[in-house]
């Protein structure tokens, strides 16, 4: 006996670039709030540290440090950077290295 199973053609694969923009920009959104967060805990971090500030709350492991949470706190911006970046122009543009980059800073093109 041989069963045979229709199914209906779905839609077409898209192949154009930047089909999800939205998302992109909704999840930079909830990102934003996050690095924020994660400054606010570096910089409060370090006032412990100098004496300036109470007491923080976490007082041993890997998320004690003030170096750990500025280091989260940039990269989760650049992250929300660069998802608000193809959001809005459907493309991200990676540098082919850092130093070039880096080196181009601040000049206009």
């Amino acid at each position: 006996m041989v069963v045979r199973i229709r199914l209906r053609s779905g839609r077409r694969v898209s192949h154009k670039q930047g089909k999800n923009r939205h998302l992109a920009l909704a999840l930079a959104a909830l990102i934003w709030p996050a690095a924020l967060s994660a400054y606010v805990l570096g910089f409060w971090r370090l006032a412990d540290d100098i004496g300036v500030a109470g007491g923080f709350g976490i007082a041993d492991g890997v998320f004690s440090h003030w170096q750990v949470w500025l280091a989260l706190g940039g990269l989760l911006s650049v992250t929300a950077l660069l998802l608000n970046r193809y959001g809005r122009l459907g493309m991200v543009r990676m540098p082919n290295s850092w130093f070039s980059w880096m080196s181009s800073f601040g000049r206009r093109s």
